[in-house]
């Protein structure tokens, strides 16, 4: 069995592959007393063709419907009555199951994430409630800006692209799919070798493995999605009709893949504008002009691509001097470089998050399967602290002058703008 080990005392990271070639990765938390199993599947919203957008998502729904062993009510009895929780998700890339229990009810825990996954029924009754649920879940999306504003902005991003296209998906499309429409794409994705089996917290690598071959090594026979880097967006500027009198503003630029040696200090030039009430961003356009309700930076991360954002929520009077300041602070970087103690300031602040997070089993499990999916990682949180540490000033800088390009950088504007807001064109924000 190879084996890659997370270096330092606070945690353990072993991986294998089960004798059906399914990768195995195992952290092993000592004094945990939680156990958590995901089973990540790599295929997501970038995946899907014409006439299907929002079935990855709706699969993910519809399979704790009903199995061949159990109803979804005594899914829920078990799992709560071992004392834990059983979810998933969908994102661009993958779709993942996962189940956490205390360390005395793992099995439980696997058991019922290897049961949705590998036996679920998938069958019309239980597609149209489910149908009824995603759509609710769609709508409840649109009349929340706050989170619609992120989805809408990848999606201008990486127009014309597969990367465009939500997780949620198309709800007129969702009202239309059935369950052989469910039944066909999970015979074609949920096979290896599109598997991956992640578990943390008071887990053993080899009991994984046993349970992993014993649930889905029969679970063959399929093939990777063929996947296209996104081509390099132009920049542009665009405002969507919302229902909310409070703007909600994305100014962003694309980035580097989930392999890209930069990803470190790309991390580190997001939180030096925007991280925290310290930032940049913060300073110059909430503290010093009270323009913004909130204002912050993320990084959306891909295989293949990423985006860097910053986000703001405003008044449509204040929107124009708003997106001028972030522009005029993307500017004064690149012209007057980082201020003395900034970067070290910006580092601990994201090792304080990271390690705070990974105090979470549930975090760590997550953390685990997508860094594994996007890009084959097995980093320990030593590795990532380490990586953190390493960035200097003149790697941020590089990196500044490669990401914050005027003619890449696309805004999205959500709400009731008014006419000054509509009318602004994306060279009047040029730094």
């Amino acid at each position: 069995m190879g084996t890659v080990d997370g270096k330092g005392m606070s945690d353990r990271i072993t991986m294998a592959r089960t004798a059906g070639g399914i990768p195995v990765v195992a952290e092993r938390i000592p004094g945990s007393r939680s156990a958590g199993y995901m089973i990540g599947v790599a295929t997501g919203s970038r995946d899907e063709t014409d006439g299907i957008f929002g079935l990855s998502h709706l699969l993910e729904h519809t399979v704790f419907r009903e199995t061949k062993t159990r109803d979804s009510y005594q899914m829920a009895k078990e799992m709560e009555g071992a004392g834990g929780e059983l979810n998933a998700f969908t994102g661009r890339e993958m779709t993942a199951f996962y189940g956490i229990t205390i360390s005395e009810t793992r099995g439980t825990a696997m058991e019922m994430v290897g049961d949705i996954v590998a036996n679920p029924l998938i069958n019309e009754k239980d597609t149209e409630l489910e149908k009824k649920i995603v759509l609710q879940e769609l709508s409840m999306i649109e009349s929340e800006p706050e989170t619609r504003i992120h989805d809408i902005f990848e999606s201008m991003l990486w127009r014309g692209h597969p990367l465009s296209q939500d997780e949620g998906g198309d709800k007129g499309i969702v009202a239309r799919l059935t369950s052989a429409d469910l039944r066909a794409y999970y015979e074609e994705k949920y096979l290896i070798p599109n598997l991956a089996v992640y578990a943390a917290g008071d887990v053993d690598l080899d009991e994984t493995v046993a349970w992993a071959e014993t649930a889905l090594d029969g679970m063959s026979g399929g093939r990777a999605n063929a996947r296209a880097e996104p081509p390099m967006p132009k920049a542009e500027f665009r405002c969507e009709k919302g229902d909310s009198d409070h703007l909600q503003v994305a100014m962003g630029f694309p980035s580097y893949g989930a392999s890209h040696p930069d990803r470190s200090a790309l991390t580190m030039l997001s939180a030096v504008l925007g991280s925290g009430t310290s930032s940049r961003l913060f300073q110059s356009v909430r503290e010093q002009k009270a323009l913004v309700y909130s204002v912050y930076t993320t990084v959306s991360q891909e295989s293949d691509a990423s985006s860097m954002v910053a986000y703001m929520s405003c008044t449509d009077g204040n929107a124009s001097e708003a997106m001028s300041t972030t522009s005029a602070e993307f500017g004064r970087l690149l012209r007057d470089g980082l201020e003395e103690g900034e970067l070290e300031r910006a580092k601990r602040l994201v090792k304080g998050a990271n390690v705070r997070a990974m105090e979470s089993t549930e975090h760590r499990l997550y953390r685990l399967g997508v860094n594994h999916m996007l890009n084959g990682s097995t980093e320990s949180l030593e590795e990532r602290l380490d990586k953190i540490d390493a960035v200097t000033e003149e790697d941020v800088m590089r990196v500044a002058r490669d990401i914050l390009r005027p003619e890449r950088m696309n805004v999205m504007v959500l709400g009731k703008a008014g006419r000054a807001v509509r009318k602004t064109e994306i060279s009047d924000l040029a730094f």
